[in-house]
């Protein structure tokens, strides 16, 4: 037993460790794989540092009076329209005098585009030398911000770009003539204060970007506001994060002075599109062969199952292959550009069955998953149910108005509490289902 407890916490320290270092390889993940805007349901709530000021928002990119060429490299990246966030954000970035703002935003919302078109706009092309300030959590982060700088500024070669990132050499007394800086906070914090290739003291903008994963990373939160501080009080301040927490709303509000916050009202946590069920076992074999009844039972078009570590995620694949599944693996050990095109294999239906750690949670959207089953159900570091994790894991299906289906395997006292307390959660009402299994003895599956 003393071993067995053994193991699990280990599996509990592996799969804490690899939920922190996760939160910037997904939101990169999210980046590689979308291939167009999410059409968000979520309303957009706005909250004005002068409430007696007018709120402008705009349904074309024409009403905002960019420079020709910036509208030209806005229709050439395929923005017919703008987003929900940035029908709001954009008139308050491009304002005179500049505003400053937090937003609230997930990827694929049209977030970053929105800062980069503000970046280029305040731009003077003539003047030679740093203007506009980004910092993000990772190098990789800040490659794909620049990707869209890159894109958006296509007609606009006036304004140059440059990456203040770890391997980046530049010579000592190198004064940078590039308008726009982005990169992580370490080298940038170099860069201004101790190589001096930068003077703070000329920023117009200062974004930072993805700052729930930046106050999750070490050192970030510190040299980030180390930052802030040698800028010119003018100077306009954006940042965005996905999610606030307490922590994340302490942070912004030392990053960005007098601020206009915009916020996406939480939508209604509802699981009424999925029927959600739980099977009873006694053992991880146990499971398995529940697995393989079910897929006996029903018609499973794609279907996503997400284990607590990599451990697990490795056995049930390799378990599932052997049964002549075609099987897809995803977890956190891979390079995010693998984890990319393990997706879009599975996306496409080469493979059918897509087994994961949380690594997967959120973000994918594939039309044909019909079913999600927790190998796992989902815990925090500290062992208590994660109803945000479980929201996201069950709502890869019953997607695009379809009908879901999500089961969960139980196989101990402890699971069987996490689940109570999710149903809890969620005001899920049970009811007493039996399926016949076929190989081994009665299987209970209960619906709630």
């Amino acid at each position: 037993m003393a071993t067995d407890s053994w193991a699990q916490a280990v599996d509990e320290q592996e799969a804490a460790a690899e939920s922190v270092d996760d939160k910037a390889a997904q939101s990169l993940l999210n980046k590689l794989i979308r291939s167009n805007l999410v059409n968000t349901t979520n309303q957009v709530e706005v909250l004005q540092r002068d409430p007696n000021s007018p709120l402008y928002s705009v349904k074309s990119f024409e009403e905002l009076r960019l420079k020709p060429q910036l509208l030209q490299g806005v229709y050439a990246m395929g923005f017919n329209r703008p987003s929900k966030i940035q029908e709001t954000a954009l008139p308050m970035m491009l304002a005179e005098p500049p505003q400053n703002l937090i937003a609230q935003s997930q990827s694929g919302t049209g977030k970053t585009a929105a800062f980069v078109l503000a970046m280029l706009s305040h731009v003077d092309p003539e003047n030679k030398w740093p203007q506009c300030l980004c910092v993000s959590p990772t190098y990789e982060l800040a490659l794909q911000t620049g990707k869209v700088i890159e894109q958006m500024g296509k007609f606009y070669p006036e304004v140059q770009l440059v990456y203040a990132i770890r391997g980046n050499k530049l010579e000592r007394g190198t004064r940078l003539q590039e308008q726009i800086v982005i990169g992580t906070p370490g080298t940038v914090l170099d860069w201004c204060q101790k190589l001096k290739f930068i003077d703070p003291k000329k920023i117009k903008v200062f974004v930072l970007d993805e700052a729930d994963v930046m106050i999750a990373t070490q050192g970030h939160q510190d040299q980030s506001i180390r930052i802030q501080r040698m800028l010119p009080k003018t100077c306009q301040m954006l940042l965005f994060s996905a999610t606030f927490e307490d922590t994340v709303w302490n942070f912004a509000k030392r990053i960005v002075p007098e601020p206009n916050i915009i916020k996406l009202k939480r939508e209604e946590e509802t699981l009424d599109t999925i029927k959600q069920y739980y099977v009873i076992c006694n053992s991880k074999e146990e499971k398995f062969q529940a697995l393989c009844n079910i897929y006996g039972a029903i018609t499973i078009a794609q279907a996503m199952i997400f284990c607590h570590t990599r451990k697990t995620a490795g056995w049930l694949a390799g378990e599932l292959s052997r049964e002549g599944h075609r099987v897809a693996l995803l977890s956190g050990e891979m390079q995010v550009e693998q984890r990319a095109a393990v997706i879009e294999r599975f996306r496409d239906g080469k493979e059918k069955v897509l087994v994961t750690t949380n690594v997967c949670a959120r973000g994918i959207d594939v039309e044909q998953v019909s079913v999600v089953i927790n190998f796992d159900l989902p815990v925090d570091k500290d062992g208590n149910p994660d109803n945000e994790t479980y929201l996201h894991r069950i709502g890869r299906t019953g997607r695009f108005g379809k009908r879901g289906l999500a089961i969960n395997m139980v196989d101990s006292r402890f699971s069987m509490n996490i689940l109570n307390r999710i149903q809890e959660h969620f005001n899920s009402c049970l009811s007493l289902m039996l399926i016949k299994e076929q190989k081994s003895p009665s299987l209970i599956v209960t619906e709630f």
